[in-house]
């Protein structure tokens, strides 16, 4: 059976405050640039993406994928 490694994020001096939500999404944003440019693999792609499945709600997270499918995000991932 495999083990499972769990781990809380670490502190994030950009985000002093209780409310993660622009945490939530600068990790978001940073994983989708990372992907862009560097491929899933890329091991600082995975930081982010470990980070914004932490923080972000699943709802937000389905919402901004379908936004990405559309062209509709506030960003262009390239």
């Amino acid at each position: 059976m495999e083990e499972i490694k769990i781990q809380t994020l670490p502190f994030d001096a950009r985000f002093p405050n209780v409310n993660q939500t622009k945490h939530c999404w600068q990790n978001y944003y940073d994983y989708s640039k990372c992907v862009a440019a560097k491929g899933e693999e890329y091991p600082p792609c995975q930081r982010f993406f470990k980070a914004y499945k932490t923080l972000c709600l699943n709802e937000w997270i389905e919402k901004w994928d379908a936004q990405k499918e559309e062209g509709t995000l506030p960003f262009r991932v390239d």
